[in-house]
């Protein structure tokens, strides 16, 4: 395994002039997200006035957008990021709408099944939640890297893949928490940026585990 910094770099060198392309991409994702998440927001601002059946129809459309739209959108925006810095593929709007609808169907399911593992397992513990959710973590790549399997055959695999190396992961991530708390004073306009940033290193480390348990796999 590389060390957090290489994942960085190595996420930077792919961004590369690639930055416009790759914050078009993260804008498309956020303007799905508000779309359907405005309905229920302003009704959740109208409950006080006793509105509790718009509150409830419209908390349906978001969650519907939810599990039809944007879990599958994650899948293709995670292997967008993966192919930028896997093959320096830079269509990463294309790729990201691209791969939310191929496989349209699994994609759905997976990540469907990724949540309600994880609130299941948080529904005992917190702890046992956040842990399953990095044992998880892999399912949008595996998906699109292993076309063979299940959903759930994905998600087994994710966990086999995550066996010691769930603390690598938390790790990353929390290595741009500074970037995440600079991001504040920009009024969110910064995540555009940090979101890339995040995920192309993300799929490095991926890649890394990926390899690691194919060549243990082969021995």
């Amino acid at each position: 395994m590389r060390t957090n910094q290489d994942y960085k770099n190595a996420a930077l060198a792919a961004l590369k002039g690639n930055w416009a392309k790759a914050v078009l991409a993260t804008l498309a994702m956020m303007v799905v997200i508000y779309i359907f998440a405005t309905p229920y927001m302003a009704a959740s601002m109208s409950l006080a006035a006793g509105n509790e059946k718009q509150l409830l129809g419209s908390f349906g459309v978001y969650f519907l957008a939810l599990i039809l739209l944007y879990a599958p959108m994650v899948v293709g925006y995670f292997n967008a990021t993966a192919a930028l810095a896997r093959e320096g593929d830079n269509r990463v709007a294309y790729n990201t709408f691209y791969g939310t609808f191929h496989p349209y169907l699994k994609n759905v399911w997976a990540m469907f099944l990724y949540g309600l593992f994880t609130t299941l397992w948080s529904f005992l513990f917190i702890i046992p939640g956040i842990i399953k959710s990095f044992a998880y973590a892999m399912t949008p790549y595996i998906v699109k890297d292993f076309p063979e399997l299940t959903a759930n055959q994905a998600i087994d695999l994710s966990c086999k893949m995550m066996k010691g190396h769930k603390f690598d992961l938390f790790w990353l991530l929390l290595s741009f928490i500074g970037w995440a708390f600079l991001n504040v004073f920009t009024l969110g306009i910064g995540t555009f940026w940090l979101y890339p940033y995040v995920f192309t290193a993300m799929s490095g480390f991926y890649e890394d585990v990926k390899n690691e348990y194919l060549a243990k796999q082969n021995n």
